[in-house]
């Protein structure tokens, strides 16, 4: 239950694959999923990046098995008595301690979140590798690593969210960039070298659907090192050509993922492939180097959007659509319920205020803007050279720092990232903890170590540092707590215990994903929004909260086959920021209903009749979807037509049982108000009425709110339909004794043309007593 949203989602897989009979089966199971988006059958390993968990499922699988082969105990756990009418339940010990003496991860919550933070552990030794490598000196690794611990809250989410996909991704991220810094400065390329950055690519793009975009922002700022001439045409093809080779591997492991090959990603990557080609005529062009520049960008940029325009529509994808209109409502007064959804959350918002700030009180950003001035100052120098004197040596001095230009030119995508969409600010801030490391560069600041020790420099800028930085070590070290949510313990359980395994559920996003990891029931919707089919589907199940008519809403819920509506009451009033209420997005997208009070207000206070309720607590209520069942036919096509063989009664009392039977649960709801008396005639064919509504008429017996309402033959007024007589299913199994009672009576031919039925003559009174429930 603590993997709550997205993470319950993730680990839901792992989960699967653990305990399904065989590791190949667990595998088959999410390549042909039922439970994620019912009615459909997906792909998961496809749709969500799950190679994570099936990577550690494996090794989850090996290790146990290697376990208990030779008897070393796994798991240490024990029962944990709660009090206040709780339920006890089950602890299991699984910290790295007890990694270390093989004990504690035989848990797989544990096992999954252990490995996790040994990869994110792994990654601050390559963070000290990547500073030393790039200031040229040790203590820039030393820069590196104190920044991101004393800007630790800024730096990364992996421990409170560690299943989510850049906890997995991000590491391979630092290594690639790694490599590019190591190749731009190589003066010869080797193989090794873009092997290796073609694998870190790879593993940097899988677990993560949004590797993509910040890869998009890696090749725009190396097209740009290339234009004004920080590398040549060579070196960046060979980059190009290994940009091109990972994401096809991408594209077939992920089984043909198309919103790869639709991106922004893959557009670029061809356009600039071609912007190389044509390098000879555009070196034909009769300009000013600042004219070339110019009309190279304006190409990549244009040919780029063009090209993504045109796969996007080829293809039919609309998977990323979302993504270009959440940016244009960061500049234009765009807005539609997608976009909404997320900009009305604080993570998908602009970035606080409050963020530059802490950035200055570690001293983070005051000492990165001194390296970003000193080397735009050298960008600046160079151009100027270029531009007036047209002189080509400068290339090579350029070609001795165009690793510089490159994080300087990464740092402002990052920045405008993390300023557009706070979230992207976990890019940001890291990359700003390696920029410092310049620092401790000769290259840059040469001339204030000959005469100021380069030692004296670094650890009296660390010392005015750690005055706040061990501040914030101190805050994040005192966050200690457990995890409790009763509300949602009691939800999990009611479903478990009371419903179907194959009962379906639709509501709030992150409830869910708790809904398909603890109760293992099928959803309708899920917290994975990369998909154009489920965004279409969630706006569906969100309907809940808005101002339409609530018939309306059950019509659409039932075609999703939803039986369950999970209500949160707080969805509907909380309020992020004005316009952000869920009745307030509905507005938006729903304008003809403004005004109109929102559903979900008027669901909470009474439910029927479309909903009725049959769970709730403080936090939430279910609401089951009564849905209206079609018409009955109950054939006797087949039955006999002989008279003396008594045709076909057994049958039709057995369809008769057989229909009350499956309306048996609408019995137990409360029926509205019945029609007024009826006028009965003077006798009724009780026998014939049945017979004919079986055989002739079936479809007026019809289920209403638990009761049966019956089309009655009136022999008295020439075969006229009384179609408001009622009958209690009670008073229907009354009837079917009392005629099976009748059988052997002697037979009456039909003027009909029907045929011949025991008869059951009735009185007026009788009958009415009999057949009529009144209320």
């Amino acid at each position: 239950m603590a993997f709550r949203t997205e993470m319950g989602l993730y680990y839901s897989y792992f989960k699967t694959i653990v305990e399904a009979p065989s590791f190949l089966n667990g595998v088959w199971m999410i390549m042909n999923d039922k439970l994620t988006e019912y009615p459909l059958v997906i792909n998961t390993l496809k749709r969500f990046n799950l190679y994570p968990e099936v990577i550690l499922a494996s090794w989850y699988r090996i290790y146990t098995k290697i376990m208990d082969l030779i008897g070393i105990q796994t798991k240490i756990c024990w029962t944990v008595t709660r009090g206040e009418g709780l339920s006890p339940i089950e602890s299991c010990e699984g910290n790295i301690l007890f990694f270390l003496i093989f004990k504690g991860l035989g848990d797989p919550a544990c096992f999954y979140v252990a490995v996790i933070f040994i990869l994110n552990g792994l990654m601050m030794a390559l963070f000290f590798i990547y500073g030393t490598y790039l200031s040229g000196s040790r203590l820039g690794g030393l820069v590196t690593v104190l920044c991101f611990f004393f800007n630790h809250g800024e730096c990364t989410r992996v421990m409170w969210t560690p299943p989510l996909r850049e906890s997995f991704s991000y590491p391979f991220l630092v290594l690639q960039m790694l490599l590019v810094t190591h190749i731009l400065r190589a003066t010869k390329l080797y193989r090794g070298s873009l092997i290796a950055l073609c694998i870190s690519n790879v593993f940097f793009m899988l677990p993560w659907q949004f590797a993509q975009f910040v890869l998009l922002t890696q090749i725009a700022s190396l097209f740009a090192l290339y234009v004004v001439g920080y590398i040549d045409i060579s070196k960046l093809r060979k980059i190009i050509y290994i940009h091109m080779i990972s994401l096809a591997l991408c594209f077939v492991l992920m089984f043909g993922n198309s919103m790869l090959l639709t991106s922004y990603y893959a557009s670029s990557l061809v356009i600039i492939w071609g912007l190389l080609a044509m390098k000879p005529y555009f070196l034909k062009i009769n300009v000013s180097e600042l004219s070339l520049w110019v009309i190279q960008g304006c190409f990549w940029l244009f040919g780029t959007v063009i090209l993504k325009y045109l796969t996007s529509k080829i293809f039919g994808i609309a998977d990323d659509a979302h993504i270009g209109n959440l940016l244009t409502s960061k500049f234009f007064s765009y807005k539609d319920f997608d976009t909404l959804l997320y900009t009305c959350a604080a993570e998908f918002d602009f970035m606080e205020k409050e963020t530059p700030l802490r950035y200055t009180k570690t001293l983070l950003l005051p000492v990165v803007l001194v390296v970003f001035i000193v080397i735009i100052r050298k960008v600046i120098s160079d151009m100027w050279v270029v531009l007036t004197k047209q002189q080509t040596h400068i290339r090579k001095h350029q070609f001795d720092h165009g690793e510089l230009v490159y994080h300087a030119l990464q740092l402002l995508a990052y920045t405008v990232l993390g300023v557009l969409i706070m979230r992207l600010k976990l890019f940001l801030t890291p990359h700003m903890c390696v920029m410092a490391s310049l620092i401790c560069s000769r290259q840059l600041f040469g001339w204030l170590f000959c005469k100021v020790h380069p030692g004296a420099v670094v650890f009296a800028v660390l010392a005015a540092m750690s005055i706040q930085g061990s501040a914030n070590l101190q805050t994040q070290w005192n966050i200690v707590g457990e995890f409790s949510n009763l509300p949602q313990e009691e939800l999990i359980e009611w479903i478990k215990y009371s419903t179907k395994p194959d009962a379906v559920f639709a509501g709030a996003m992150p409830t869910m994903a708790s809904v398909k990891l603890s109760a293992l029931r099928p959803v309708v919707n899920h917290p994975h929004y990369e998909d154009a089919g489920l965004r279409a589907r969630t706006k569906i199940v969100y309907s809940m909260y808005s101002r339409k008519a609530a018939e309306e809403v059950k019509r659409e819920l039932i075609k999703l086959q939803v039986n369950y509506y999970i209500l949160e009451e707080s969805w509907c009033i909380r309020r992020s920021k004005p316009g952000c209420s869920m009745p307030e997005i509905w507005d938006v997208e729903d304008p003809a209903n403004a005004g109109k009070p929102p559903l979900c207000n008027l669901l909470v206070k009474e439910s029927k009749p479309h909903f009725t309720t049959v769970f709730q607590n403080s936090v939430y209520k279910v609401l089951e979807v009564i849905e209206e069942k079609p018409l009955k036919s109950c054939s006797l096509s087949a039955f006999s037509p002989e008279p003396k063989d008594k045709p076909g009664l057994g049958e039709a009392l057995a369809c008769l049982e057989q229909t009350a039977a499956e309306t048996a649960q609408a019995e137990a709801r409360a029926a509205p108000s019945l029609p007024q008396s009826p006028s009965f005639p003077g006798s009724l064919l009780l026998a014939e009425m049945l017979y004919i509504c079986l055989a002739s008429f079936c479809g007026q017996i019809t289920p209403r709110t638990g009761l049966w309402q019956i089309a009655v033959l009136n022999k008295g007024e020439g075969n006229h339909w009384c179609p408001h007589t009622v009958v209690s299913s009670q008073k229907w199994q009354r009837a079917r004794h009392h005629l099976q009672h009748t059988l052997d009576q002697s037979y009456l031919e039909m003027d009909a043309g029907l045929w011949s039925l025991p008869t059951l003559w009735m009185q007026k009174e009788e009958a009415k007593s009999f057949l009529y429930m009144d209320v």
